[in-house]
């Protein structure tokens, strides 16, 4: 009989992205493969795509460090998520469960914990999320994708592996880019992403950025659901809500980047060797996870850091030619990186903790 494993993860792309790298390689092996989201989340977009993999939706309530009035409702939903993660499992037996994290794996794991399911977790930033917190005491192993992680998990369960690159970005066509862009070689392009929830701020400045910035660079803006500005029509301008099938392409066109500083995406341009302008999600916004994530990169020399608060139409293509100007500096830095062996560390944790 074959073996199963159930994905979980959501919230936003990041916390898909790892399993999209991973699902792959258990289909190719004979596993099946499920995978437990929410009803309405980008994970059911993305995992939609791939025909082999069952997807079962349940409730779930975010995790907020604010007041909001949902924070009354959402402990019920989140209840109501274990009990249907409970019998999903109590049915589909599967042999591991392995989560990205994200509001929507907090059911999952106490789901599974009630079945004696084994968990194998995955932690993309510096710091642990709360809800990989949360979850800590139910898992079997912690993977860490920056080494300092170990230093914030009070648990022996944690293994630094590396990052996890998805294959298919390894493969990208500058060509396909150029062509799809209608975009032209002899002058360089600025890839702009500002999450798979956008960001109206980057957004913002970038346009009122937009005649200088375009003077120097072809743009292609990734601006987030319903961040589209159909107003704006500017020769060398691209918009895009999100970009999937083609983005592997559109990164390996680029010459530089601008990101939000989320664990994933940055390893990524970290893999493609892309000098990256990053402008991490303010504390105000965020529990200060990307400001470390930040942060660490920099001190590594693998990108300039521009804080949210100090952004504006100067600051921004300030950063930008500078960046530009001192590219070869943070290549170089790049090439040192030593990243490989995490895709295949991982898989072995799985396989080893399933039962």
């Amino acid at each position: 009989m074959n073996k199963k494993i159930i994905f979980t993860g959501g919230g936003s792309a990041g916390h898909v992205t790892v399993n999209l790298a991973l699902i792959p390689h258990f289909i190719q092996e004979g596993w099946e493969v499920e995978y437990i989201g929410s009803k309405n989340g980008i994970e059911q977009e993305l995992i939609s795509k791939l025909p082999e993999v069952r997807y079962h939706s349940i409730k779930t309530g975010k995790l907020r460090r604010y007041f909001d009035w949902n924070n009354v409702k959402d402990p019920f939903r989140v209840v109501q998520g274990i009990f249907q993660a409970y019998r999903i499992m109590q049915k589909s037996k599967p042999n591991v469960v392995f989560s990205k994290g994200g509001f929507v794996s907090v059911p999952v794991i106490l789901g599974a914990k009630f079945n004696n399911i084994p968990v194998i977790t995955h932690e993309s930033d510096l710091t642990p999320g709360l809800a990989n917190r949360i979850s800590m005491p139910f898992v079997k192993k912690v993977c860490t994708t920056f080494p300092e992680t170990e230093k914030h998990l009070s648990t022996k369960k944690a293994e630094y592996v590396g990052a996890i690159i998805r294959d298919e970005l390894r493969h990208g066509n500058a060509t396909k880019g150029y062509t799809y862009c209608n975009f032209i070689r002899e002058k360089p392009v600025l890839l702009i992403m500002g999450g798979s929830m956008g960001s109206q701020k980057i957004n913002k400045s970038v346009r009122e950025s937009l005649d200088e910035l375009l003077s120097d660079f072809q743009i292609v803006h990734i601006c987030g659901k319903g961040g589209v500005d159909s107003a704006i029509k500017k020769k060398g301008y691209k918009q895009f809500e999100y970009i999937n099938e083609e983005l592997p392409d559109m990164m390996h066109m680029a010459d530089i980047v601008i990101s939000r500083a989320g664990s994933n995406a940055i390893f990524e341009f970290l893999s493609l060797k892309k000098p990256m302008l990053l402008i991490p999600l303010s504390k105000e916004a965020s529990r200060g996870d990307q400001i470390l994530n930040a942060e660490s990169f920099k001190k590594a020399g693998y990108c300039e850091v521009l804080q949210e608060e100090e952004l504006s139409e100067k600051s921004l293509t300030k950063a930008i030619n500078h960046l530009y100007k001192n590219r070869e500096n943070y290549t170089s830095k790049m090439e040192t990186y030593q990243g490989k062996g995490a895709f295949s560390k991982v898989i072995q944790l799985i396989k080893d903790g399933a039962k």
